[in-house]
């Protein structure tokens, strides 16, 4: 029975210190990545989940560390409880496992999991509206372009398919085919 920690903040230049400061407890392995909580492919977050076994506990910040949405943290919570793996939220007090259901923290966790998922939706909000606003006052550009339109017509004119084009050029199908269907 090993204690396992999992700790996530969503930008490289954010710091993990705060969340190891409130483990209390001592870990014997601890999975850490700086990569969003807004989807569900996250390497650490599988390499734990294949790591912890029957009787493990996982300790882990908050709610909002696991994940950002409903769905997948319920899924998550799941999947461990399945797997025999108690998982503990230090900072919000709730603990799930297999052989025990609690339906005041189910209600809890139903509510601060919907609150994540709130916060990822507003940030989603707040940052359209930013965009929206700069595009306006022309002050956004989007993204530098990776490739030009001659790159990828050239690539079609070669016999190269649209797949091909996009692999070797290094952009997306789907720019291919609107540079494609535009040069027409």
């Amino acid at each position: 029975m090993a204690n396992i920690g999992y700790i996530r903040v969503s930008t490289t230049d954010q710091n993990t210190s705060r969340q190891l400061s409130d483990l209390t407890i001592e870990l014997d392995k601890i999975f850490e990545e700086k990569v969003s909580g807004a989807t569900r492919e996250r390497e650490q977050l599988k390499a734990m989940i294949d790591y912890v076994r029957d009787g493990d506990t996982v300790y882990v910040h908050s709610i909002d560390r696991l994940g950002r949405s409903l769905i997948d943290l319920k899924n998550i919570i799941e999947e461990l409880k399945i797997k025999g793996v108690t998982v503990l939220f230090v900072k919000n007090g709730l603990e799930f496992n297999a052989s025990q259901n609690n339906s005041t923290h189910e209600l809890m966790f139903n509510i601060l999991a919907s609150f994540a998922q709130f916060e990822r939706d507003m940030i989603k909000e707040r940052q359209a509206e930013g965009i929206a606003k700069a595009k306006a006052a022309g002050k956004y550009k989007g993204k530098s372009r990776k490739v030009t339109n001659q790159q990828i017509l050239d690539k079609l004119a070669e016999g190269f398919s649209i797949r091909k084009t996009a692999e070797t050029l290094g952009c997306g199908v789907s720019t291919v085919q609107r540079i494609k269907m535009n040069s027409f």
